[in-house]
């Protein structure tokens, strides 16, 4: 049955007077849906706001590296045990070397030395009486400046030829910049630094790169220099794990491949794939002793852990929500019990069924959204507040606001349909006589 325009104004009217009047009732009331909505809003915010800071992040690497590697984080996700993945042989500069000759799909291949598989190299950096904190140290061939979005503030980066002859020069990460140079304003280009025992002249220095989530986590801790170099300086440092026959050494290696304009990174990772299993003797049937990792690989893991989150975030704040929902039935009861008498009047002067309905369930609705809104500031006004106190970044999508307005409303609609039957079906005689 239709519902009189009229209806709706009268009933958003008589649902305010009815806030104004019992302010402290209907303050305690919406109490639960203030704060599911405010957790909401607020957690969404801040989870969006350091997913597009984690995006960046990983875009400022570069969109189309791959990554060979011994095994990674990714590894665990898809079942192996530690057990399993230290059985694996460890990468070697050859195997840059065959990637680079065999897979015509590539354009770059860059061995570092230092990071991935293996807890990475770090030592201190000195400049006269000036130390650093431990920073990652790790080898590169020249090819990292041309295969990664990685850009330099100032000079250059080292040439193949200092990488054949094994030339001692390094590139700063921002970090040990501003620790050595950045404080007396001294041009580093040039001078020489000492990383670990060995002296160094510095060539280039890193912007700096993106915060994740708005703080250091350590993104610009690192020099630079040539694998050539690290080798003759560190060796094949790793770490050894297991005892007697189960003993392994852990080499922290990785390479990064390329693809050549216009090939799909599809075909690159297949032809890479190829290379690698047939370097470690792999029969049709064995699966990989290696990981291949790439952008989307990692943005696919993130958005695995990032709805794991948001799920989550539902789950807590539905709590809050159903305690609030019970108290708006609670409340509707209670509206519905002293109003017994005015129900009876509109039913006597011709109101229908389906409008009592409609209006004790708009007045639950109402104060349910009118929750909702207050959830919807206040967890704004969170979310900017950790901003600013932390400069953790965030993100306010429209959305967040629809669902909270929705969850809102669907808690007003849900809680308030038994009070708005029972006003609905009670008798007007017996209604009338209610003391």
């Amino acid at each position: 049955m239709s519902i009189r325009p009229g209806l709706v104004r009268e009933v958003v009217v008589m649902a305010l007077d009815t806030l104004r009047v019992n302010k402290m009732r209907s303050s305690l009331t919406v109490l639960g849906v203030v704060i599911g909505i405010t957790s909401i809003v607020g957690m969404t915010a801040m989870i969006r706001g350091f997913d597009e800071s984690l995006r960046q992040a990983i875009r400022e690497i570069g969109p189309n590296l791959i990554f060979v590697q011994r095994f990674g984080l990714l590894s665990f996700t898809s079942g192996a045990t530690f057990n399993e993945l230290i059985k694996r042989p460890n990468l070697s500069v050859s195997d840059a070397r065959a990637i680079e000759a065999q897979a015509g799909s590539i354009r770059l291949v860059d061995v570092q030395l230092g990071v991935g598989g293996a807890p990475p190299t770090q030592e201190r950096v000195f400049y006269r009486d000036l130390r650093t904190r431990l920073l990652v140290v790790f080898g590169t061939t020249e090819s990292l400046a041309t295969g990664t979005a990685l850009n330099l503030a100032a000079g250059r980066f080292f040439s193949g030829s200092e990488v054949q002859a094994r030339s001692n020069v390094v590139v700063l990460g921002q970090t040990p910049y501003m620790a050595l140079f950045a404080a007396s304003g001294t041009d580093p280009l040039g001078k020489m630094v000492r990383v670990g025992s060995e002296r160094y002249t510095v060539v280039g220095v890193f912007v700096k790169r993106p915060a994740v989530g708005g703080f250091n986590a350590g993104q610009d801790d690192f020099v630079v220099m040539p694998y050539t170099a690290y080798q003759r300086q560190f060796g094949l440092r790793g770490v050894t794990v297991g005892r007697g026959a189960n003993t392994r050494f852990l080499l922290p290696m990785q390479i990064a491949a390329v693809p050549r304009e216009g090939v799909p990174q599809s075909v690159a990772i297949a032809e890479v794939q190829q290379v690698m299993r047939s370097r470690h003797g792999l029969r049709l049937d064995d699966p990989d002793d290696f990981d291949l990792v790439t952008q989307d690989a990692i943005l696919q893991l993130w958005d695995r852990i990032s709805q794991a989150t948001f799920l989550a975030l539902l789950v807590i704040s539905s709590i809050a929500l159903m305690v609030g929902g019970i108290g708006v039935m609670a409340i509707m009861s209670i509206s519905v019990t002293e109003r017994t008498r005015e129900i009876g009047v509109r039913k006597a002067l011709g109101a229908r069924r389906t409008e009592i309905l409609f209006q004790f369930l708009l007045e639950a609705v109402i104060l349910t959204s009118l929750g909702g809104v207050l959830g919807i500031v206040l967890g704004s006004v969170l979310g900017w507040a950790v901003h600013l106190l932390s400069g953790f970044p965030i993100s306010l999508p429209w959305w967040s606001f629809a669902i909270g307005l929705g969850f809102s409303a669907a808690v007003g609609i849900f809680f308030g349909m038994y009070p708005a039957f029972k006003a609905a079906r009670l008798d007007p005689i017996e209604a009338l006589r209610y003391e």
